[in-house]
């Protein structure tokens, strides 16, 4: 069994009851201890899973799957990390830059450890922490304030007055769904104005969204699509979409994932 299948495995079995343990995946999947530990320091390392003596649980305070209710697996990291990449590199040193909220964003944080000379404002604590731990000296982080949700964002009109006061050079905003007639949308009327915020607050908008985004609809929406000045996106995405993105959105960028795996992905049990 490859460590991509091992690992959906777990995320399964956590997602059911809350928490796995080392002794009974080996007897499950008929692998090494070493070979379980490390596929839990894998999934730890992507956020996934709270490591524990003996085994994992779910992260505290998170659910087991993201705002837009899709499974957190091993497979979807994959292409976030893959256009969270992407993302990074359109970064130019020396700028100021805004980050929504959301699974796609936070991965995103961590791809930014090698920008020199960035300013970052954002309502997320989640990104916010990845961004502190990285301990660049030429970095500011600026926390937007507001009221905290369960996810960790801090919305309401705190936010929206400080997001209202800035002037941001690129911002890069994580969507629940995007389709042809709503555009980028939230199911999150709390924070659709904060979001609406942010994106007004800067010069350039790019939007990170997988193929899983395409078709859902959230209650309100954070920006059209001709908004986006560019989407980046991974090779998954319907043909109908592209057809769609490629006539609404400034510049559609589509990133592959297959190459894109991590080596823990593409390991095969020894």
């Amino acid at each position: 069994m490859l460590a991509r299948q091992r690992q959906e495995v777990i995320l399964e079995e956590i997602r059911r009851t809350g928490a796995v343990q080392v002794h009974a995946l080996v007897a499950r999947l008929g692998v090494s201890d070493m070979t379980i530990r490390r596929d839990l320091d894998a999934l730890a390392k992507r956020g996934l899973v709270e490591k524990v003596y003996g085994g994992a649980t779910s992260v505290v305070g998170r659910p087991a799957q993201d705002g837009a209710g899709e499974p957190r697996s091993v497979r979807a990291l994959a292409e976030k990390e893959a256009i969270a990449a992407h993302a990074a590199r359109l970064i130019r040193p020396g700028t100021a830059i805004g980050v929504s909220a959301g699974s796609a964003t936070w991965t995103f944080a961590r791809f930014l450890e090698d920008v020199p000379d960035l300013t970052v404002v954002t309502n997320s604590i989640r990104v916010a922490d990845v961004l502190r731990t990285g301990g660049r000296g030429d970095r500011t982080v600026v926390l937007t304030g507001g009221v905290r949700t369960p996810s960790d964002s801090l919305v309401g009109p705190v936010a929206v007055r400080t997001l209202r006061s800035l002037h941001l050079d690129m911002v890069f905003l994580g969507v629940h769904g995007m389709a042809e007639g709503p555009g980028f949308t939230t199911p999150n009327i709390n924070e659709s104005e904060t979001e609406r915020a942010l994106v007004e607050a800067g010069r350039k908008l790019v939007v990170l969204a997988d193929r899983g985004k395409w078709g859902v609809v959230g209650i309100s929406t954070v920006a059209a699509l001709d908004e986006a000045d560019v989407l980046v996106t991974d090779d998954g995405l319907p043909p109908e979409a592209v057809e769609v993105l490629r006539d609404r959105v400034g510049e559609l960028v589509i990133v592959e994932t297959v190459a894109a795996e991590l080596p823990e992905l593409a390991e095969a049990e020894a």
